[in-house]
């Protein structure tokens, strides 16, 4: 019997043709092609343990997952092998063995996502793919941070998760959040210990409303608060989102593979 390994991966993928992580039937997905990469190696179907699955769509600078593998192959040589095997649109920044207790969504204590809004009413080519171009209307940053405040700490989330999720309930520890804006672009992040199935995106489309002055501070408190799903009506586009790091009490990669790898955007 050959010995085993477990083996991290740091991945970095343009989520626009990608129907999201989760291996699904006749679709193209990040969690199947990594682990068809993989088996081309192993001669052997392989699963691939993602710290969470994001949406069709939705980018990835710094997801984090974990496979079983034969030990005789180098672990730090494995993100080079599958690089060169995957497409354009997805890399391996980095490979590393952990013990084989350690999971990369178990062993997570956060995840942190950010979400880019383009508020120049001109079109930019450049930045379509990785922000929503919301230009209809001024939106105040600060408002939007006095909203976000409001969610820090262990709270009820439902308001903000989508149906067809098996998760069992919707509390969540929210750790940090953050809007900020970098003319023309409002840059919003919120780390959590998880989150719920849509839940960012949900959540800035509520907080669009209240930077646009649609909605007071008091109502979007009184939404998500009193569990309001029916009121939370618009989920912001799937471009504008990225899972930007995972969080571990124990983790095998420098910060500078993983910690700060989507750059903000910004026009000179």
């Amino acid at each position: 019997m050959i010995d085993q390994q477990r083996i991290a991966l740091v991945i970095q993928y343009q989520g626009t043709h990608f129907q999201g992580w989760q291996r699904q039937p006749n679709q193209r997905t990040v969690q199947q092609e990594i682990e068809t990469a993989i088996a081309t190696v192993t001669q052997a179907p392989v699963t691939l343990h993602a710290a969470g699955r994001t949406d069709t769509g939705v980018h990835a600078a710094a997801q984090v997952a974990h496979f079983n593998a034969p030990s005789y192959i180098p672990d730090y040589r494995w993100a080079t092998i599958l690089n060169n095997r995957l497409s354009e649109d997805v890399l391996i920044r980095a490979s590393a063995s952990v013990p084989s207790s350690w999971h990369a969504r178990f062993s997570a204590k956060w995840r942190r996502y950010r979400y880019t809004l383009y508020t120049d009413a001109r079109p930019n080519l450049f930045v379509r793919p990785f922000s929503w171009h919301y230009y209809h209307h001024p939106l105040d940053e600060q408002l939007i941070q006095a909203a976000l405040e409001q969610l820090v700490g262990y709270n009820h989330l439902s308001a903000f998760q989508r149906s067809g999720t098996s998760r069992p309930h919707a509390w969540v520890d929210v750790q940090f959040v953050s809007c900020q804006r970098q003319n023309p672009f409002i840059h919003i992040e919120v780390q959590a210990s998880g989150f719920l199935y849509g839940m960012m995106r949900l959540l800035v489309g509520l907080l669009v409303q209240v930077g646009n002055g649609e909605r007071s501070l008091e109502e979007f408190r009184d939404i998500w608060t009193q569990e309001r799903r029916e009121l939370v009506k618009y989920a912001a586009p799937a471009q504008g989102l990225c899972l930007l790091r995972v969080g571990y009490p124990e983790f095998p990669f420098e910060p500078d593979i993983w910690f700060d790898t989507f750059p903000k955007l910004v026009v000179g």
